[in-house]
């Protein structure tokens, strides 16, 4: 209970649920998020280091940038995956990205 409680919790801010949302499908790094939320560089990377130390997100290097994925050997790796199937697609939110040209550019 005290586990689900703690993902819930760090679920419960709109910005990194929707992060979480858009993993679930794409891997992605800050610069995307950035653009995303109209949001600074650090207020992002706060919210994935928060994902990061409660092990819900991982991260890769490729090349100069770090891409941020879903934790798959998460313990309740299971949990999360359930919520966030329940949630609408963020998808139009990275066709806009790929629109503009910003998907995946990092510069």
């Amino acid at each position: 209970m005290d586990q689900a409680a703690s993902i819930l919790k760090l679920l419960g801010d709109k910005t990194r649920l929707t992060m979480m949302r858009i993993l679930a499908d794409h891997d992605c790094c800050v610069c995307e998020f950035v653009a995303i939320f109209e949001a600074s560089q650090p207020a992002i990377s706060q919210h994935i280091r928060k994902l990061k130390d409660a092990g819900l997100v991982k991260e890769s290097r490729r090349g100069q940038w770090i891409f941020y994925s879903l934790n798959q050997q998460f313990e309740h790796f299971e949990f999360v995956q359930l919520l966030l199937n329940a949630l609408p697609s963020q998808e139009e939110k990275l066709t806009e990205l790929e629109r503009q040209g910003k998907r995946i550019s990092c510069e």
